[in-house]
């Protein structure tokens, strides 16, 4: 039996990822969809917020910071993968508690996580700047103190909170960079102008992009784009989510089993988590 990477370890590979290269970060959402996905050849694996809330009757942000450091653990728990924790805003509008909650995330064994520079919920969600910067900072300066080969994303929500300016978005990032950001990250762009705008702003640092569902975009022509990160967010989960609403509605629409047809096998599965 192989011997599982250390903590070190894990967190030594995926700040070599972010070097060089282009990689695919999908999602898991509990502890056999993260197993099954590093069965597949992926080289890191990352939490999504919405994911695990739909999981426990939640929407996406409504779940507490000690249910995320829990969840994050056991995803960490059942992969020998490095794992970045979608973190959402650090659990705090204040730079302090932004660094407290930081500190217990790495406690979780991530590799990286990600710190979002908008509040949830309201209608002005994005921090001022010189808020948004501070709490980057604070941020990174628990990563330091903690483990410093921890990788900090700093993302620009601007597109995910009614504020679609990429001018905005890039300023963001560039200042996150300056703050000590390892990774940048704008979810919600889409079209090759803003993802080449945003791989330039903040060069020669890599860039997490989300994929959109769909994507024009396969994952070689965001890598010729100079994308380092490939994101699924909660496309993994919405994708099974999918699969059940039309399974679920079909039998209580037209009294049809015919969805099921489409089911993955219990034999095959029972083999996998066998190890067989």
């Amino acid at each position: 039996m192989r011997a599982m990477p250390t903590t070190a370890e894990k967190r030594a590979t995926f700040r070599a990822l972010h070097e060089d290269g282009c990689f695919v970060l999908p999602n898991p959402w509990d502890r056999g969809t993260a197993r099954y996905l590093e069965s597949l050849g992926f080289r890191a694996q990352a939490t999504t917020s919405a994911g695990f809330a739909f999981s426990q009757a939640r929407p996406d942000n409504g779940v507490t910071l000690e249910a995320i450091l829990r969840h994050i653990a056991e995803i960490v728990d059942a992969t020998d993968l490095p794992v970045n924790a979608d973190f959402e805003n650090g659990f705090a509008d204040d730079p302090a508690g932004v660094a407290e909650s930081v500190k217990a995330c790495i406690e979780t064994g991530v590799a990286g996580l990600s710190i979002e520079d908008s509040r949830q919920g309201g209608t002005d969600r994005l921090y001022p700047l010189d808020l948004a910067v501070e709490r980057v900072k604070a941020a990174r300066k628990a990563v330091d103190a903690a483990d410093g080969r921890v990788i900090l994303t700093a993302r620009a929500e601007c597109f995910f909170v009614g504020v679609p300016d990429l001018e905005e978005a890039t300023t963001r990032l560039r200042a996150y960079s300056e703050a000590g950001a390892d990774c940048l990250y704008a979810p919600g762009i889409r079209t090759r102008e803003q993802i080449e705008a945003v791989v330039a702003a903040v060069a020669p640092k890599p860039v997490n992009l989300l994929v959109g569902w769909p994507s024009e975009y396969s994952v070689g022509d965001l890598a010729a784009m100079g994308v380092r990160r490939i994101s699924t967010g909660g496309g993994l989960a919405l994708a099974a989510w999918g699969g059940f609403q039309r399974a679920a509605k079909s039998l209580i629409d037209d009294g049809s089993f015919a969805p099921f047809a489409e089911n993955a096998r219990s034999p095959e599965l029972n083999a996998f988590f066998r190890g067989e």
